[in-house]
């Protein structure tokens, strides 16, 4: 099967068994190692993109349904040598440890909070649902959030997706 879509602002393509995992083509295709294969259950979050501006977890994406739609992964969030402001307010806060949650995370809640700023803590906590950290605790991750994401720094994010 052959299927064309938009990656990263691109057209791509992919001929391959259907049922391949969104996340096997990213990694082993493409080598857009950002997303993460963890858990290859929708378990973790790690391997989370946008499709057409949701945030999807592309081990449960299967490649026949990115006909004609958009993929944005990590590399691909904000132009290159540029930051989210979620990824400078983790790094600011030192939150990232081992680094296998962050660009899930930081897909996750750009696309959750890519209109507006979260109005509080329960909604950054309810926005990560579905990604899971192991390495350190989720309160430093959702003060990061806060600071990045309030109104006088999100302007500026650059990148259509965000």
């Amino acid at each position: 099967m052959s299927v064309r879509f938009e990656l990263n602002g691109e057209p791509c393509g992919f001929a391959g068994d259907p049922l391949t995992p969104l996340v096997d083509v990213l990694r082993g295709e493409r080598f857009l190692t950002g997303t993460k294969a963890v858990c290859r259950e929708g378990f973790c979050g790690a391997c989370t993109v946008h499709v057409d501006g949701e945030a999807r977890m592309s081990c449960l994406v299967p490649m026949a349904g990115l006909a004609g739609r958009r993929v944005t992964t990590i590399e691909g969030l904000v132009p290159p040598g540029a930051a989210h402001p979620l990824q400078a307010a983790f790094e600011a806060a030192d939150v990232v440890q081992c680094g296998m949650c962050f660009p899930g995370m930081v897909m996750s809640l750009s696309a959750a909070f890519r209109d507006r700023p979260p109005a509080s803590r329960d909604e950054v906590k309810a926005a990560m649902t579905g990604n899971i950290c192991r390495c350190t605790g989720y309160e430093r991750i959702v003060d990061a959030v806060l600071a990045g994401l309030a109104p006088t720094n999100a302007s500026g994010a650059g990148g259509s997706d965000v």
